[in-house]
């Protein structure tokens, strides 16, 4: 019998690897783009010294993977199996019931988990602490009885504080201070009434130890399990975060495909279409054969959020609005709820003060990103262009960013308007992008008079 135990739990990790590889993996992406984790003891430190701080390290350790999304997804399909293996370990070890009906009980903590981790705010924090307190546990059951047990408990009851936290009042586990994460709590709940209930009523129990039985057990549990997954799964922002995701990458024809299949209904996706197809040179000739939102899927206004900036950030930065660029950037780092910093925001900040010559400013931002893991080899090779104006006015993307920028400034100007964009164009002539996008604004608009006073300037 219990050769099926990592057999069920085999297939149990495969489900979640391939769900979040293969239908989530932009979930994954977003998570890794709003932290910043360094290889430094100062930031270690900060993080450890508080309550529940051990499993936010952790936490954000394994995030940082998820640059690459099946790493990430094979991370959280090897967590939660271990969550589960752990269940089973202890429930068997506290009445030798966790075969039979039973069986599909071990997988309650992961299949929770798995639920709280379709939340694009939920973070590996939380795991990690449901995993820690099973060991915790676990290891209890291993003490020996009597009095050396029970003060090798108090010992480790505040080192198990330390590492998890209080878990009804710590907020390493969710993005939003004020939101209390249910799904998570049920979790780590499930992970003790279930063994205890067994375990107090396990004389009361008959558990049949057949092979039948356990295999339905698993069969019950596991198409609870994906129906329930997949009707919760939020699909529609997996799709808005994978247009950020390509847009981010710069993967113009890659978006094009994706809104040539289906076309965008959201204003990210159609912002992001547009700017693919004026990097192409075709926005002006293909503008009406895909969904628009009017002005607010060219440029649209910049709002307070961490996430519907980046886009228009993108655009900003590719048309030559690089300050522009760096304070959406900026304001939207500054709007992360959990008040992590952003390696993809550290990176973009430091390309605009480069461009903008603001060397020492781009220097700090390179040297936090040198104590990174995957973004190291990027901070190394862009740091001897400081100060190098030559080398700067040859590389394909700053010195031709540089030439485009504008001279004038719109620091307090919130929304893009055909004056901007004007001036962009006449600073620089050769600057296509910016006059596919005033000609756009004004077929947008239906600014008429604007449009035709633009074109006369043209022509003198």
């Amino acid at each position: 019998m219990k050769f099926l135990h990592p057999l069920y739990t085999l297939l149990f990790g495969v489900a979640v690897f391939l769900f979040f590889g293969l239908a989530y993996p932009h979930h994954l992406h977003y998570q890794e783009q709003y932290q910043l984790f360094l290889f430094d003891s100062t930031y270690v430190w900060e993080i450890v010294r508080l309550p529940g701080g051990v499993a936010d390290l952790l936490g954000r350790f394994s995030t940082q993977f998820f640059l690459y999304a099946w790493v990430g997804a094979l991370i959280i399909a090897v967590l939660l199996s271990a969550v589960q293996l752990l269940m089973l370990w202890l429930t068997n070890s506290l009445s030798n019931l966790a075969t039979g009906w039973l069986y599909g009980l071990s997988f309650v903590p992961s299949f929770l988990l798995w639920l709280f981790l379709l939340d694009e705010n939920a973070l590996m924090g939380g795991v990690w602490a449901v995993l820690l307190t099973q060991l915790a546990v676990c290891g209890y059951v291993l003490l020996p009885k009597g009095w050396i047990g029970r003060i090798v408990i108090l010992a480790t009851i505040p080192i198990l504080y330390w590492m998890v936290g209080p878990s009804w009042t710590d907020s390493h586990y969710y993005r939003y201070p004020t939101v209390t994460p249910w799904l998570f709590y049920a979790a780590w709940l499930s992970a003790f009434i279930i063994p205890l209930l067994v375990f107090v009523f396990r004389k009361r129990i008959c558990a049949s130890k057949s092979l039948a039985v356990t295999s339905c057990s698993f069969a019950l549990v596991a198409a609870i399990m994906g129906s329930v997954v997949w009707k919760n799964a939020n699909f529609k922002a997996e799709k808005v975060m994978q247009y950020d995701f390509m847009a981010r990458h710069q993967q113009w024809n890659r978006i094009l495909e994706t809104a040539n299949r289906e076309k965008p209904n959201n204003q990210i996706g159609v912002t992001v279409q547009n700017l693919a197809l004026a990097m192409h040179g075709v926005l002006l000739d293909q503008l009406f054969n895909y969904n628009q939102n009017g002005i607010a899927g060219l440029l649209p206004d910049v709002k307070e959020d961490a996430t519907s900036p980046l886009p228009t950030a993108e655009a900003f930065y590719q048309l030559g609005m690089i300050n522009v660029a760096q304070r959406t950037v900026f304001e939207a780092q500054e709007a992360i709820l959990d008040f992590q910093k952003s390696a993809r925001c550290y990176k973009r900040l430091a390309q605009t003060n480069l461009i903008n010559g603001q060397y020492e400013v781009a220097r700090k931002y390179l040297s936090a990103l040198q104590k990174t893991l995957f973004y190291r080899d990027w901070a190394d090779e862009t740091l001897p262009l400081l100060g190098d104006e030559e080398a700067i006015a040859r590389h394909p993307e700053y010195g031709r960013l540089r030439r485009m920028a504008y001279d004038n400034d719109y620091y307090f100007s919130d929304h893009v308007t055909s004056e901007m964009l004007r001036d962009l164009y006449f600073h620089n002539t050769d600057n296509g992008l910016a006059y596919q996008y005033l000609v756009v604004y004004y077929m947008l608009t239906g600014d008429r008079e604007g449009y035709q006073n633009f074109i006369s300037s043209i022509k003198r």
